[in-house]
């Protein structure tokens, strides 16, 4: 079993938040969500994060989603429900890209605090 590119795991070692950004053999390349200095884990040394983790990390608003308050959040949450239960993958794709897209730029700051 692998992590696909861009999940979120931890790195039991040192129970960091990671995102996955490649993998050979039997090792996993890592880095901090966001950016920054890569390193390599052993496959064994991983799991997934929790909501709770990516939560504390600043990765997912607290709560739930949408954003408490944004408009915006609640019509891109509705679009991405909408797009899901449809036949169409590619417009479901795009509109959770939409909906992360949105909280990345108006919700997440550094320290993992939305404003």
């Amino acid at each position: 079993m692998t992590y696909r590119n861009g999940a979120f795991v931890v790195d039991t070692r040192e129970g960091r938040v990671a995102q996955v950004i490649g993998s050979a053999g039997g090792r996993v390349q890592l880095r901090k969500p966001g950016g920054g200095l890569e390193w390599e884990v052993p496959f064994a040394a991983l799991r997934l994060a929790t909501r709770e983790e990516r939560e504390a990390a600043g990765l997912l608003p607290p709560g739930s989603r949408p954003a408490y308050g944004c408009t915006e959040c609640a019509e891109l949450d509705a679009a991405r429900r909408a797009a899901a239960g449809g036949d169409d993958a590619v417009k479901a794709g795009d509109a959770l890209v939409a909906q992360r897209r949105h909280w990345r730029s108006a919700h997440m700051v550094t320290g993992g605090v939305g404003r």
